[in-house]
């Protein structure tokens, strides 16, 4: 999920900013690619395994063509609206303020769920390479101190990203190389790369199911658009970090497939909630409590991150009473929003798995990706900004198209809750137009009296 830039250019969507154009094309590159590459591939690639069989690079790769044909309608929003909040101000300028509010929440939504199937990762085998507790107390505890290290600032939270980043990324070519040397030296089994299906699910049924889950391993772009004001030249820029950093993030991500589908059977790789530990034990030459610890740094930091632009977002965005945007008057953190945004993720922790929550998140952002794709193609009777990318109409028709197919792979459970979140969020912007509308023909009421009170 995405930082806290997201908040920012959210409140300066409205009026001409100053911002500095610093981020070239390697800056951004890397900026996207720290958002793409992240904790979700460290506890899901067993889960996909047990929905898709042996052959999890396949899924991978559907995911990340899926998740390509939406980042090219973000590309096009993007540079046609450098100054824009994302998602939610698309909607809005091609629905109305009802769809945006629903856009954003259901952003802020998917940030809540991925940190609670993060806190359910954190407690499970990694962890247990250390200590063995129950992973619902774990992921309480882990909420809780999550959400104290938020509440400190931002300041430290995104320091610790840094050194968090290079250790999570590190990891996976630790898992890559291991694979690569268990192939070597004769051991593994590369039959299993080109096993799809289970005894339940056919390959093609089987590729799709496994692919809802993958493609929680690639979210995380969309909050670059965030950025498109910084960047200069962005309208040669973005489109080129955007693709070349989600095509990267697959790259890694179909080798972490490769190396753990031939180096542990599929069985016990879809039974572990570390499946990338069982590469390494299987390997050999890494210690798996070392490995387990860069694991939990993985998890750790895309919690934190998420929950930061949870909090920031609810705080500031308006999605919800304004009560919740209270600070600490030393620290000058959303403590209420914090507050609000742990407590959820508990309560979200404590009543589904990883796979639920995953498939949850995947929900909630294939609803956003669905707006989007559809704006593009209503707001192209406006010019915008006179030089932006402009992608095929095929492109974001067919990302219309993947919303809608991947919709229907995810089980009816995950649609209830999802379906729950959204009927929440759709309340919450009938009231929020209400009040907009109240509020506007007030003014006009109050001007027609001023104008009506002025001397002929």
């Amino acid at each position: 999920m995405g930082h806290e830039a997201g908040t920012r250019a959210q409140g300066t969507a409205q009026q001409p900013t100053a911002l500095k154009r610093a981020l070239t094309t390697p800056l951004l590159y890397f900026f996207i690619l720290g958002d793409v590459l992240g904790a979700g591939v460290y506890v899901l690639v067993g889960q996909v395994a047990a929905d898709a069989g042996g052959a999890v690079w396949v899924p991978l790769v559907v995911a990340l063509l899926l998740a390509l044909l939406t980042a090219a309608s973000y590309a096009e929003l993007a540079t046609k609206y450098p100054r824009a909040g994302g998602a939610s101000h698309y909607a809005t300028r091609a629905f109305g303020p009802f769809a945006g509010f629903v856009a954003g929440f259901c952003m802020l939504a998917a940030g809540i769920v991925s940190v609670a199937a993060l806190a359910r990762g954190f407690g499970g085998d990694y962890l247990s390479a250390f200590v063995t507790l129950p992973v619902a107390l774990v992921a309480v505890v882990f909420l809780a101190l999550l959400a104290l290290v938020n509440a400190r600032g931002i300041k430290e939270s995104t320091r610790a990203n840094v050194v968090a980043t290079v250790v999570e990324v590190g990891g996976l070519a630790v898992v890559v190389v291991l694979g690569a040397w268990l192939l070597l030296r004769g051991d593994g089994d590369l039959g299993r790369l080109t096993d799809l299906g289970t005894p339940e699910k056919g390959a093609a049924a089987a590729v799709l199911s496994g692919s809802v889950l993958a493609y929680y391993s690639f979210v995380g772009f969309e909050t670059s658009v965030n950025v498109a004001e910084e960047t200069r030249n962005p309208r040669r820029s973005y489109p080129r970090a955007l693709f070349g950093a989600l095509a990267t993030a697959g790259a890694v991500y179909v080798l972490v497939g490769l190396a753990a589908s031939a180096a542990v059977p599929t069985a016990q790789l879809a039974g572990s909630s570390g499946p990338l530990l069982e590469v390494v034990k299987e390997a050999g030459g890494v210690p798996p409590k070392l490995f387990s610890a860069i694991a939990l740094v993985a998890v750790a930091n895309g919690a934190l991150l998420t929950g930061i632009m949870s909090s920031r977002l609810m705080a500031k965005d308006g999605l919800l009473p304004g009560a919740l945007t209270k600070v600490l008057p030393g620290r000058r953190t959303p403590w209420a929003a914090i507050a609000v945004t742990t407590g959820l993720a508990m309560l979200l922790a404590l009543t589904g798995s990883v796979a639920t929550l995953a498939s949850t998140l995947v929900l909630l952002l294939l609803i956003v990706f669905l707006l989007v794709n559809t704006a593009v193609l209503v707001l192209r009777r406006d010019p915008g900004e006179t030089d932006h990318f402009r992608t095929p109409v095929v492109l974001p028709v067919l990302g219309i198209a993947s919303c809608v197919l991947l919709a229907t792979q995810i089980e009816a459970a995950v649609w209830l809750r999802g379906l729950t979140i959204v009927a929440v969020g759709a309340v919450l912007a009938a009231i929020s137009v209400a009040r907009r509308s109240r509020r506007t023909d007030e003014g006009e009421e109050k001007r027609a009296e001023a104008d009506a009170s002025r001397p002929g």
